[in-house]
């Protein structure tokens, strides 16, 4: 029998609920199953959740009430305008609460993102779950209570008047990432709402779409072919490499035949950390940038931390830097470690990689195998500050981009463009007012970026950072 002896804390802040139309109390679910989810959300584990939470709350949906108590880990995290972003970006249909102060989390004895905590219909604490896996690991709790609590169980479903943004997603881009360009000058960018890909000219009119829109994992024609959250891109002779970021795939378009194809990735996602699978074939994590450098494929795989590596030839992914301890850690390829890299350039065989939940810029030396810190102190040390490498702070970098000698950032959760010089080792603002930054490149002497949670594309005068928005159309 499951016992819960503490009663649930309370779960109203002062900071209010979003996907909802009103608060709600422990007191309001007595005889519903309760998941409490504590998560942020720019947490790469506590997106891999979201598909198990949809899952329990598909399958048991008469008595099962899931809650999200946001607990932000950036400033840029706390606000509830951010926080219903992200709720529209993952596709999130239960109700949250802005736990902006730790509260909740402090009164639940939470540790870690993300964790949940299992609530009987009583109101008492059966007990929490650090981590991912919560699937396979809360169903058998539910189905205990289920038959523990027969005849208590209030089975009428709760309706919570969930917001949708329908016209938002009817915009021409919906929540626009990664972004590169080809020897013609026209631009491959990643639709990532609308899971798709689309080919622009420098005039923002679209010349192609990849992909039918639909979330899925289909190959095929660019019509019926599926993604599911796209991010990075790589270019190799008539070939375009997709990160398809929520499918932990890498896919493959043919720019002739028009034809998609999955090289590597199977949907499920992929653990190895430390010493596991080294030297053969591994599945991608949530793989978030690509680059290609000489034979190879670099993939920025933020859901373990790592970057691996396929061979063109082969299309074979393997483990090529980090340990997979999330950790800001210098060293050879095995024993450095990252936080979420998300983001990648390249000057000769070094590659930049935007390491996001360390707030960092870090280096990779493909040919001398070691693994530098040229900006950045650690996984909770974040800002927006210029200045001496030694004092400036970025907040959750996603992209990046090199020039010469000078590094640009997509700072994303500070909405701004930086710029570190390496010669003088100093970091300065180039542009603001962007609404989570994710991408940013270099084309015809001036930057191009995305604008993700505005759903627009910028250039961006590389002299004075004045921006222009590029008016994508159909």
């Amino acid at each position: 029998m499951l016992t819960g002896r503490v009663n649930a804390p309370e779960i109203n802040t002062d900071y209010g609920w979003l996907n909802t139309d009103k608060s709600w109390s422990i007191k309001d679910f007595r005889g519903k199953i309760v998941l409490l989810d504590f998560w942020t959300f720019g947490c790469i584990n506590c997106q891999h959740i979201v598909p198990d939470l949809k899952r329990l709350e598909e399958e048991f949906a008469d008595v099962l009430v899931v809650v999200g108590v946001h607990s932000a880990k950036f400033d840029a995290e706390k606000q509830n305008e951010t926080i219903l972003q992200a709720i529209r970006k993952f596709g999130i249909d239960h109700p949250v609460v802005n736990d902006a102060d730790y509260q909740l989390w402090n009164q639940y004895g939470i540790r870690a993102w993300p964790t949940t905590v299992l609530i009987d219909p009583n109101g008492k604490v059966i007990g929490q779950h650090a981590g991912e896996g919560v699937y396979s690991t809360v169903k058998p709790y539910l189905e205990q209570l289920i038959e523990q609590f027969a005849n208590q169980l209030n089975r009428e479903p709760i309706r919570f008047h969930v917001e949708h943004a329908a016209a938002q997603q009817a915009s021409p881009l919906y929540f626009p990432s990664k972004l590169i360009s080809d020897d013609e000058g026209n631009i491959y960018l990643s639709d990532s709402g609308h899971n798709r890909i689309l080919k622009l000219d420098q005039q923002g009119q679209v010349l192609e779409v990849i992909g039918s829109g639909k979330q899925g994992f289909a190959n095929g024609s660019y019509a019926d072919a599926t993604f599911y959250e796209p991010h990075g891109l790589a270019l190799h002779g008539a070939i375009l490499y997709v990160a398809d970021a929520k499918n932990n795939a890498i896919r493959k378009v043919n720019l002739h035949t028009k034809q998609v194809s999955t090289a590597a990735g199977t949907g499920e996602l992929g653990y190895y950390f430390l010493d596991d699978k080294r030297g053969e074939p591994v599945n991608p994590n949530s793989p978030w940038d690509l680059l290609i450098l000489e034979d190879y494929l670099y993939i920025a795989n933020a859901g373990n931390h790592q970057i691996l590596r396929m061979d063109l030839a082969t299309e074979q992914v393997y483990r090529f830097a980090g340990s997979g301890r999330e950790a800001l850690t210098d060293g050879p390829l095995h024993e450095a470690a990252f936080n979420q890299p998300s983001g990648l350039a390249s000057n000769g065989p070094v590659l930049f990689v935007a390491d996001a939940e360390a707030s960092a810029i870090r280096t990779v030396n493909t040919k001398t195998g070691m693994v530098l810190t040229p900006l950045g102190r650690g996984l909770f040390d974040f800002g927006d500050e210029d200045g001496h490498v030694d004092d400036a702070l970025l907040q959750h970098c996603v992209g990046v981009e090199n020039i010469d000698s000078n590094i640009y950032i997509a700072d994303t959760y500070n909405g701004k463009i930086k710029v570190l010089d390496l010669g003088r080792q100093r970091v300065r603002t180039l542009a603001s007012g962007l609404h989570e930054p994710n991408d940013i490149m270099f084309l015809n002497g001036q930057l191009w970026a995305t604008s993700t949670n505005s759903h627009q594309l910028f250039t961006i005068d590389i002299h004075n950072g004045e921006k222009q928005e590029v008016q994508v159309r159909f």
